[in-house]
């Protein structure tokens, strides 16, 4: 398994990226499968499709996206249909949809451990399992997130403790990997322009790297078939 890191670029700003390890096609029943770690937060992705879409789910002329996000554990509340929302709108931007009319792309999502970065751990997940189903993109998608702590300080992918302690916003963003472009964002807590747009460009050459991940494994699995 690949690891891919960034060293942090000054003392005042932690820009590094927590070690990324992946496995695909961990699931055999599945058209596509990936499990990926950032840090110690997991996520396990299953796709199922194009497969027979429910009726109040059908597009004429597209697939349709479905997402299930499925917690570590208890039930699935509020906070988890937000994420099922974002995951979907992300991956509706980045398949091509009109290859597969009047059918479904079914994405599970199983939070495995949860110790910051889980929504972008989970995006990319995704990503990943969607290369190995086969599904065709008109681009990969990289999810970076991000805080600004008490002393405005920019902490890239923090972990469970930096979290844990005050911070005045959260940022998560999703690039696309044709022309770098900021696709899907999410933020909490207050933040000037000025700060929205330092955290935008440094997730975004954080993104970099996850990509270069993303080929990496993409040539591993290759050579190994």
């Amino acid at each position: 398994m690949e690891v891919c890191e960034i060293k942090p670029v000054n003392d005042n700003e932690v820009t590094h990226l927590k070690p990324l390890m992946c496995e695909l096609n961990i699931l055999s029943r599945s058209d596509g499968s990936a499990i990926l770690t950032q840090g110690q937060t997991a996520v396990m992705v299953s796709i199922y499709g194009p497969v027979e879409v429910k009726m109040q789910n059908l597009h004429i002329h597209k697939a349709s996206v479905e997402v299930h996000y499925i917690p570590k554990s208890g039930f699935s509340g509020i906070a988890d249909r937000l994420k099922e929302k974002i995951i979907q709108t992300t991956i509706e931007t980045a398949i091509m949809s009109t290859l597969y009319p009047r059918s479904a792309v079914v994405i599970n999502v199983l939070e495995m451990q949860d110790c910051g970065g889980l929504l972008s751990c989970a995006i990319n997940a995704t990503c990943l399992a969607l290369l190995n189903s086969g599904i065709q993109m008109k681009f990969l998608v990289a999810s970076v997130f991000c805080i600004i702590n008490d002393n405005d300080e920019i902490i890239i992918d923090p972990d469970k403790k930096q979290i844990s302690n005050n911070y005045k916003a959260s940022f998560m963003f999703v690039f696309d990997s044709k022309d770098k472009k900021l696709i899907t964002s999410s933020t909490t807590g207050t933040f000037s322009e000025m700060q929205y747009l330092q955290c935008t460009q440094q997730c975004r050459d954080v993104s970099l790297s996850i990509f270069k991940y993303y080929r990496d494994i993409v040539k591993k699995t290759a050579l190994t078939l």
